[in-house]
């Protein structure tokens, strides 16, 4: 187990002997940090891996298991916790118990909990989900009637439950980097996403729509850039696609942050190159090969954008002897 200042934490029982596993989950994963307990599926090894994220007003987990019920009953209801928990249902198929109620979550499928009451979520086979804890007061401020909205299935086509969901994988990948003044941007956006997706109270939703949804698009679209950037066939197009918008609101998006989506691909290139230029062994391959594979089609305009950014050519930040 790892913890970085973030409050990140990451679990796996791979490194586990497979006798101790099922008591270590319980004792440092579900007593302490989710407050819940696990009953394992029989005659078969319990595997698991957990990365969570805690930062003020919210806590996102990622998981994925082998099957397994896990419940929160009990001595874990007594600590009077009431937190809203959305379970997003990224693989596999559970069965979901609570308030007397059940649903079955397919792939890609949501749900919403409360923490006071006794609830169980069981899969039988392996699964993967993200699951994301708010305050039930900040809940009820946003949405418009919280407690109707718990344990109503949430189907896979609702748009705004797709961008929460990759929200928060991206929000998981990157939250150890974020200073708090971005983190707590980042709750926020989360928050009006949730709003969105459960249902926004009226007062609240043209704020979840201009803040909320725009801000994460555009997260996701540089997220996308930046991890495909030395593709040649990435165009405004393609991103638009991927984040199922046209690429005219795409384009706005970039516009309305004081860039264009061209310039902030090209940044990402020329920061690529830079990167590859200052490592030792890069002293074997031609400036135009290192061009090309961060996605530059030109050389001639990869020096031109090159120098103008960093004041040096190409083979200066190299150290290549004239």
């Amino acid at each position: 187990m790892t913890e970085t200042c973030a409050r990140i934490v990451e679990f796996s029982t791979d490194f586990l002997p497979e006798e101790d596993r099922i008591a270590y989950w319980r004792e440092h994963y579900g007593h302490v940090m989710l407050r819940v307990d696990l009953e394992p599926a029989k005659d078969l090894a319990f595997q698991a891996c957990m990365t969570s994220l805690s930062l003020p007003g919210l806590q996102l987990v990622e998981g994925s298991s082998s099957p397994a019920r896990i419940s929160r009953t009990g001595i874990y209801l007594a600590d009077g916790n009431d937190d809203a928990v959305l379970a997003i249902n990224r693989r596999g198929v559970a069965s979901v118990r609570s308030g007397g109620r059940e649903q079955i979550l397919q792939e890609q499928e949501a749900i919403l909990m409360m923490g006071n009451e006794p609830t169980s979520f069981h899969r039988t086979s392996p699964g993967h989900s993200y699951t994301l804890r708010v305050p039930r007061a900040m809940l009820r401020s946003i949405v418009a009637d919280a407690d109707d909205a718990a344990m109503r299935l949430i189907p896979r086509n609702r748009s705004a439950l797709g961008l929460l969901s990759r929200y928060a994988g991206w929000l998981l990948q990157v939250g150890a980097s974020l200073d708090p003044e971005l983190s707590s941007l980042s709750v926020r956006h989360i928050q009006d996403l949730l709003a969105l997706t459960l249902g926004a109270a009226n007062d609240f939703k043209e704020v979840a729509r201009t803040r909320g949804l725009r801000a994460a698009r555009l997260k996701l679209a540089k997220a996308y850039i930046v991890e495909h950037s030395e593709r040649r066939d990435i165009s405004v197009g393609s991103v638009a696609a991927h984040l199922c918008v046209t690429p005219r609101y795409l384009q706005r998006l970039f516009e309305e942050d004081g860039t264009t989506f061209s310039e902030f691909l090209v940044m990402q290139r020329l920061a690529q190159a830079h990167r590859r230029l200052c490592e030792p062994d890069s002293t074997h391959a031609a400036i135009s090969t290192i061009a090309y594979d961060v996605g530059f089609g030109d050389l001639s305009y990869f020096n031109r954008r090159f120098r103008r950014l960093y004041g040096l050519t190409p083979r200066e930040v190299r150290g290549d002897r004239v």
